[in-house]
């Protein structure tokens, strides 16, 4: 029998049912639908959660782990948060990020015209404070995916990438 157990803070409540789990925190709740195979069982006991399998094959046991990290994630989410600090960079044009709805607007990147646009996932706030941008949140998918998509949005094609060095780039994780 392979299993992991994670603890439960005393501030943070753990409901299971089926394959949703929701999990409420000061900061906020979560809620997802984990993806199980019918070998895999999420239990909660006292002041911990089990993610356990009779079976000890290869591909089950990365699977365990990967619900164990998500869980994980979530109940880190509901006590402290996900922060990305994105850092804009430029050489010659200026480039000026504003946020509009559930969209980050960046404009004059390498001298262009239309603005380039990235979206917001989910419930993540994104704040622009001089040439950083901060992008906070309770899920760490759309935390990350948002910041991502903010940077991918400045992908340079057809220049050499050493020498065109522009963009905004994810400079740290908190």
């Amino acid at each position: 029998m392979y299993f992991k157990e994670l603890p439960i803070p005393e501030n943070v409540s753990v409901e299971l049912a089926g394959n949703k789990i929701k999990v409420s925190g000061p900061k906020g709740s979560l809620e997802k639908e984990l993806k199980l195979g019918r070998e895999i069982k999420i239990e909660k006991l006292e002041n911990r959660i089990k993610v356990s399998s009779e079976k000890e094959r290869r591909k089950i046991k990365a699977l365990v782990g990967t619900i164990a990290a998500h869980i994980r994630n979530m109940i880190k989410g509901v006590t402290k948060g996900f922060v990305y600090r994105l850092k804009v960079v430029y050489m010659h044009f200026p480039i000026t990020v504003k946020v509009e709805g559930n969209k980050v607007l960046l404009h004059n990147f390498l001298g262009e015209r239309v603005p380039r646009v990235a979206k917001i996932i989910g419930n993540v706030q994104v704040k622009v404070e001089g040439p950083e941008v901060i992008v906070s949140g309770i899920d760490l998918d759309d935390v990350s995916l948002t910041a991502s998509n903010i940077e991918q949005a400045c992908r340079i094609k057809a220049r050499d990438r050493r020498i065109f060095q522009d963009g905004c780039w994810i400079v740290s994780r908190e």
